[in-house]
């Protein structure tokens, strides 16, 4: 019986493997090789007239271009090579933490059943939106920013080998690390599914789902991407829509709440050494995530009632 559930976890963990593989292998490629041409240069200077905008200073677009194009990592090792202040670092990383990673990230949206025009509206606006308003409200976080132990210092690769090669280390170190993530967390998944525990996990879950407007099947979703972000949480989003029944609907509130607090420890904790303040940045993207999906959820059950009485007139 258990070999029998290992058996299936296992295959469902590789294919959802040689799904997101096919995802993140070719971007992370394309994107680090991007990294040493005049391309990413070019999309930083564009765009610095809009950081003043929203109190950045020009050269913070290179955290920004590099958290959106690669990680969190990389907006990091970006922000420790300038020179902020922490009202500036506190901005970046409010910024960062709703909209980083966004190629990889909004390929797994899409293979959820997620519309793209909602991932990259709901995305972007909120970085934008969050930025303008910390700008506007904080008076205070003047002080340098005094940063940790972490070194942003990285190898620079020489000649055009050496970096084809460096990215097809780090596109095949990023697909292999998400098989290690995946592979077990579908065997236990699978598990919990035939065992029983994800129906009772569905149900210690119901007043969450409730609050967000979605129905119970959708829990399990929730849970891996609160604890293991988007990326890596994409397996067992992607089969609780086509094994559990997830609507399209459920699924898109789902995503929408995710996007403010998905990898909630991690990604948090992973501000620590910028010296800025960390529960306001973790109370920012809980009460977004809450307000933004509950009113979402309110205005699309308008819209279907209204639909509804139409279609019955």
């Amino acid at each position: 019986m258990l070999v029998g559930i290992w058996k299936r976890g296992a295959q469902a963990g590789l294919k959802t493997a040689w799904t997101l593989g096919k995802i993140i292998f070719p971007i992370t490629f394309i994107l680090t090789i991007l990294q040493f041409t005049p391309v990413l240069p070019w999309v930083t200077e564009l765009i610095a007239p809009f950081m003043r905008l929203i109190g950045l200073p020009g050269e913070a677009a290179i955290p920004l271009v590099l958290g959106n194009a690669l990680n969190l990592y990389a907006g990091i090792a970006g922000i420790l090579s300038l020179e902020l202040t922490v009202k500036e670092v506190f901005i970046l990383a409010v910024m960062l933490s709703f909209s980083h990673n966004i190629f990889i990230e909004t390929g797994v949206a899409l293979r959820v059943g997620v519309k793209l025009w909602v991932v990259l509206v709901v995305r972007f606006g909120l970085a934008i939106i969050s930025a303008v308003l910390i700008n506007w409200l904080w008076k205070g976080g003047s002080e340098t920013a005094q940063y940790g132990v972490i070194q942003a210092t990285t190898a620079v690769p020489e000649g055009w080998g050496e970096i084809v090669l460096l990215a097809l280390q780090k596109a095949a170190i990023g697909v292999f690390q998400l098989a290690l993530i995946v592979i077990p967390l579908m065997i236990v998944i699978q598990f919990l599914r035939e065992k029983g525990y994800m129906q009772k996990l569905s149900d210690r879950m119901g007043p969450l789902t409730r609050v967000l407007g979605v129905q119970p099947n959708a829990s399990s979703t929730l849970v891996a991407g609160l604890v293991i972000g988007l990326a890596y949480g994409a397996g067992v989003m992607i089969q609780a829509v086509q094994e559990d029944g997830v609507s399209k609907k459920d699924a898109t509130l789902v995503f929408i709440f995710l996007v403010a607090c998905h990898a909630i420890v991690e990604d948090t904790l992973i501000f620590i050494p910028l010296g800025i303040p960390i529960l306001p940045l973790l109370l920012i993207r809980l009460i977004t995530a809450f307000v933004l999906t509950i009113a979402v959820a309110y205005v699309w059950r308008r819209a279907e009632r209204t639909q509804q009485k139409e279609v019955t007139q």
